[in-house]
């Protein structure tokens, strides 16, 4: 996992795509990632991030992330004090509930994610972790304790 958050250039890459929902320009982005808005745990304010969607449960409208900086990420922390969230997906914006899931619902979402995007499951596990961890369902709860899933359900 990430020891730091990025700062300078790699701060601006990861905020990067925010510009794109800010310009309208969401649909350019697809169903691969979602702009989060959510309140600030302390301040009360109302902050903006670009998560990977890892999948998509249409049945239900709910989409599947996963916590890349881990359980201390801002976004992360916020949502747990205030689950009412706001989710942008290409163009479309919804009220939403933020859901932690356990580590064995995260777990099948992971494993899920890893067996529909095996060449991006295996890049970020590099990233995140310097490898990639076997699909044991072990590993995977591990894993999710580490990097938490969570369900945003919308209304």
């Amino acid at each position: 996992m990430f020891s730091k958050k990025p700062r300078g250039l790699g701060r601006f890459a990861f905020r990067l795509p925010i510009c794109f929902y800010r310009l309208r320009l969401g649909w350019v982005l697809g169903t691969r990632f979602l702009l989060l808005t959510h309140i600030g745990r302390k301040s009360g304010q109302h902050y903006q991030t670009v998560i990977e969607v890892i999948r998509y449960d249409k049945s239900i409208d709910t989409y599947m992330v996963v916590s890349g900086f881990g359980q201390k990420s801002d976004w992360y922390c916020n949502i747990k004090h205030n689950p009412d969230v706001v989710v942008t997906v290409g163009t479309r914006t919804a009220p939403a509930q933020a859901e932690c899931l356990s580590n064995a619902r995260g777990a099948l979402e992971l494993r899920a994610y890893a067996q529909n995007h095996p060449i991006a499951f295996r890049l970020l596990s590099r990233l995140l972790f310097g490898k990639t961890p076997d699909l044991t369902d072990e590993n995977l709860e591990q894993l999710v304790e580490l990097v938490p899933v969570v369900a945003f359900h919308c209304s």
